[in-house]
């Protein structure tokens, strides 16, 4: 076999806690990727997936540390590089696809010019010839008007669009490895599937490698040849995503397949008990003892060997597992649940919201559409119109549809956060109209509202405890300690430990803040909680959680829910009743089963 273009070699990442001791992110890792292969890396949210994919770029974030092992590009060694040389590889060899595009744009740049300035930077291409190549990568990433696309500013652009800005600008140097960091993560389901598959096209048309790094089993499963399964900072399992999804052999890896919800039945999803080791935690022998049915004295005690499994066809299997023969050969465990409250039952329960005829109109404001207007290009206003809709208490409505159909418009109109501007909306015949200042205390305690995305409603500034303490103090005459006990026991419910009170938002991944965010809303006892694509920054394990923790609150407290997802088999699972918008009209409303 020919040199890997990558090759990781037991590499062990650690970064330094507040109390001053190192916490392993990654606990040797060795891994080999070669030309043109498209490698999926899964795992729950802080095992280590970004930061393996930043050691690709030779980049470490703030106050890490390489202890041990190498990493090599095309048998360079990355950390031996200097800054200047690092600078020459990045962008140009190995590019990067970052979560958020729209963070990773210049606001102020038009976004044809950004591409041009990484075709000048990278390729040294002069002005006129760098404009006409963007105009090409614009057109080959499939953006409709490729040259009218260009002369946009980020904000001008949907999600999907600016996803599709960001690949243009990765392939711009034409990269021998792109990096993706869940580059579809909150996209509606429409616009993931076509970045699914202009990834796909775009790797066997230009023979790109791909390190894919997701929580979305589905999204790995569609581009990948091979996958990687990290748990708690090591690789437990490796090899093509046909076996690895079709028959794995660590426990690890079957409970994240269990996991996921399925389109075709209205049950909620297994569960992994448990939850993973803390970075930093020191565990002698598997990492993933305490959540496995097969584990023994062995496992406790020794940490197994990466091994090979499966030596047949092309690309062999790894797993790290005392016991793989043993799970490979062991039927499913766990049973489902079906959901409590069934459709056909809810409509017979007294309303809790009521819009009636309600439109919501409001033109987008910023620099963008003022440069429009200046242009003499006014901004056409963005308009929910005619929603009557009624929400039973105790029922979970999911509301559906693409990217602005106006879902999280009418979410926010009900949280109070923008006003209707015609028709009816109540909470038990009290008037909701009204902006959240100016509502009561109890009907602002009874509708809490979990956004898309947790760096938008998380004080960077305050730690968990402050974050969860502000609910309690708002709404509850409690004591200092009793405010604590409640936050502890939130964070309990979706599964954080009791030391996360003491961090900040900066201190944890991307599922975790969400996890805050969930636990923030549920403290102050709401009636009813509008959740907006709250799962959609989850791990399979950590959103089946979810679920299923949310259908508990609903069984035991009769909390009700709109629930907003791209995501038809979590809708399935989850909703009794599915709501359909299509540009901000609501054209049907029904059962899930229907």
């Amino acid at each position: 076999m020919s040199q890997a273009l990558v090759h990781i070699d037991g590499l062990t990442i650690s970064y330094r806690t507040r109390r001053g001791d190192l916490a392993d992110v990654l606990r040797k890792v060795s891994l080999d990727m070669q030309a043109g292969e498209a490698l999926g890396l899964v795992g729950e949210s802080g095992c280590g997936k970004t930061t393996l994919g930043l050691t690709l770029l030779g980049f470490l974030r703030p106050g890490g540390q390489l202890r041990a092992g190498k990493v090599y590009f095309d048998g360079v060694d990355l950390f031996s590089l200097t800054l200047k040389e690092l600078e020459a590889l990045r962008g140009k060899r190995v590019a990067l696809i970052p979560q958020n595009a729209g963070q990773s744009l210049t606001p102020t740049m038009r976004a044809g010019a950004q591409i041009a300035e990484a075709l000048t930077l990278h390729c040294g291409l002069g002005e006129s010839e760098a404009r006409g190549r963007m105009v090409e990568l614009l057109a080959q990433v499939h953006l409709p008007q490729p040259a009218e696309m260009a002369g946009r500013y980020p904000h001008e652009l949907s999600g999907g669009q600016l996803q599709r800005v960001v690949i243009a600008m990765a392939l711009a140097s034409e990269p021998e490895l792109l990096v993706l960091d869940e580059p579809t993560t909150g996209l509606d389901v429409t616009t993931q599937a076509h970045i699914l598959e202009l990834l796909r096209e775009l790797q066997e048309q230009t023979g790109t490698a791909m390190l894919y790094i997701s929580h979305d089993l589905g999204a790995i499963a569609r581009v990948s040849d091979r996958v990687a399964v990290m748990y708690s900072g090591q690789i437990v399992e490796d090899g093509s995503a046909t076996r690895v999804f079709g028959n794995p052999t660590h426990p690890y890896a079957r409970g994240l397949l269990a996991s996921i919800p399925r389109l075709s039945e209205s049950v909620l999803p297994q569960t992994m008990p448990g939850r993973p080791p803390a970075p930093g935690e020191h565990v002698a022998g598997c990492a993933f003892t305490p959540r496995c049915r097969f584990a023994d004295e062995t496992c406790i005690n020794i940490n197994p060997e990466l091994e090979l499994s499966r030596e047949n066809g092309k690309t062999p299997h790894k797993v790290r597992c005392h016991h793989w023969r043993q799970v490979a050969a062991a039927e499913e465990s766990g049973q489902v649940r079906e959901l409590r409250v069934r459709a056909k039952d809810v409509t017979h329960q007294e309303p809790l919201i009521e819009l009636t005829e309600v439109d919501i109109t409001y033109a987008k404001r910023g620099l963008g559409a003022f440069l429009r207007r200046l242009r003499g290009v006014p901004e056409p206003p963005r308009t929910v119109s005619g929603i009557t809709l009624t929400i039973h208490r105790g029922e979970t409505l999911a509301l559906v549809g693409e990217s602005g159909s106006g879902k999280s418009t009418i979410a926010r109109t009900i949280a109070g956060l923008l006003p209707p501007c015609a028709g009816r909306l109540s909470m038990e015949g009290h008037d909701l109209s009204r902006v959240v200042e100016r509502r009561p205390s109890e009907l602002r305690r009874g509708i809490q509202l979990v956004l898309q995305n947790p760096d938008a409603s998380l004080n960077p500034r305050h730690t968990v405890c402050q974050i969860l303490d502000m609910p309690l103090r708002l709404y509850f005459k409690l004591s200092r300690e009793q405010r604590l006990e409640r936050s502890v026991s939130s964070l309990g419910r979706v599964r954080l430990s009791s030391p996360y009170v003491h961090r900040f938002p900066g201190q944890m991944s991307g599922g975790e803040k969400q996890r805050v965010a969930v636990a923030r809303a549920f403290v102050a006892e709401p009636e009813m909680v509008l959740c907006d694509e709250v799962t959609s920054a989850l791990d399979v394990s950590v959103q089946a959680a979810l679920l299923n923790l949310l259908a508990d609150l609903q069984a035991d407290q009769g909390v009700t829910y709109l629930f907003i997802s791209h995501d038809l088999a979590v809708v399935r699972a989850i909703a009794d009743r599915v709501a359909v918008l299509y540009q901000g009209r609501l054209c049907e409303v029904g059962l899930v089963e229907q």
